[in-house]
């Protein structure tokens, strides 16, 4: 199960030099359901999410690049690359900002996932959140590479 709350970022939080970084990609092979495939630095897998905006249920496969290439010329739409920052915010919680280039910049999106939805519901987000897009499904990722 994954519960998370996301946000549009309008200014960086500052110098991101000291967070982790990790250099993402990921293809849909299908958006309804969601099946996607991703490189996540040197790891690759394969997930299937089901449908839902703020929880969903979420399972993750082990790929290997083989696979993982061989499946990348099979996706629909575009290709997302992006930075995703780790921030570690309010003692347990972990902020994912990405970073998306290419055809997808200069967006900026901030997810924050959670234990459980009353930690979602009463999450009080940092200044330089922008908007709250939890509830619109124009900012998955899926929805994303379609446009």
């Amino acid at each position: 199960m994954e519960i998370e709350r996301k946000f549009l970022v309008d200014e960086l939080p500052g110098d991101l030099t000291g967070y982790p970084c990790r250099i993402i990609e990921q293809g849909y092979l299908n958006t309804d359901p969601v099946v996607r495939i991703r490189r996540d630095n040197d790891k690759f897998e394969l997930t299937y999410k089901s449908k839902g905006l703020m929880v969903r249920e979420e399972y993750n496969l082990p790929l290997t690049k083989d696979a993982y290439e061989h499946l990348l010329d099979k996706i629909d739409g575009r290709l997302i690359q992006k930075r995703r920052y780790m921030i570690p915010y309010a003692g347990s919680l972990t902020i994912e900002l990405d970073i998306f280039e290419g055809s997808l910049a200069p967006l900026m999106l901030a997810e924050v996932e959670f234990p459980d939805e009353e930690a979602a519901a009463s999450f009080a987000p940092p200044e330089w959140f922008g908007d709250d897009v939890t509830f619109s499904g124009r900012y998955h990722n899926s929805t994303l590479s379609r446009l």
